[in-house]
């Protein structure tokens, strides 16, 4: 087996234990790993500030982030802390939109990384396996807004 072959197979795992891609035949996760690059960052590393191009996305296989975003005072705030087998930068990959925040490694960390040229080729070549992609991380996404909202109305 080629070292290719071995690294598919470990994205594969990974991408299976971050639990986004449940609902996904073990097949179709096959092939989208295939797409994914890993990726491993130092602590205090900005992955990708507020207002840069969406041009990637990425899941938390080891390590934290911190997710930031500017104040009216131009001051950076932690807006949340991200832990293994999150996504994030995912917005802007679907949506072609600029960065909604930044984010910066808080430990060294490995990622898995779909970029939004892989998720193009994704869809020209696997048509059927991107469109579950596709609404895993959108599934996913809305979850968490959800919870926002909730979050938001319970406020004092």
């Amino acid at each position: 087996m080629s070292d290719t072959s071995h690294l598919v197979d470990a994205i594969r795992d990974m991408l299976l234990d971050c639990g986004l891609f449940d609902t996904l035949d073990r097949s179709d996760v096959q092939t989208a790993a295939g797409y994914f690059n890993l990726n491993r960052i130092n602590e205090g590393t900005a992955i990708f500030s507020e207002g840069d191009a969406g041009t990637f996305m990425c899941i938390l296989v080891q390590g934290s982030v911190s997710i930031r975003k500017s104040n009216a005072s131009g001051e950076e705030v932690e807006v949340t802390r991200l832990r293994r087998g999150r996504a994030f930068g995912e917005m802007a990959v679907l949506d072609g939109e600029r960065r909604s925040a930044s984010c910066v490694a808080t430990c060294d960390c490995v990622l898995l990384s779909l970029g939004k040229d892989a998720l193009d080729k994704m869809l020209q070549e696997s048509p059927r396996t991107a469109a579950q992609v596709i609404r895993a991380i959108a599934v996913g996404m809305s979850r968490r807004l959800r919870m926002a909202d909730g979050r938001l109305v319970n406020q004092p």
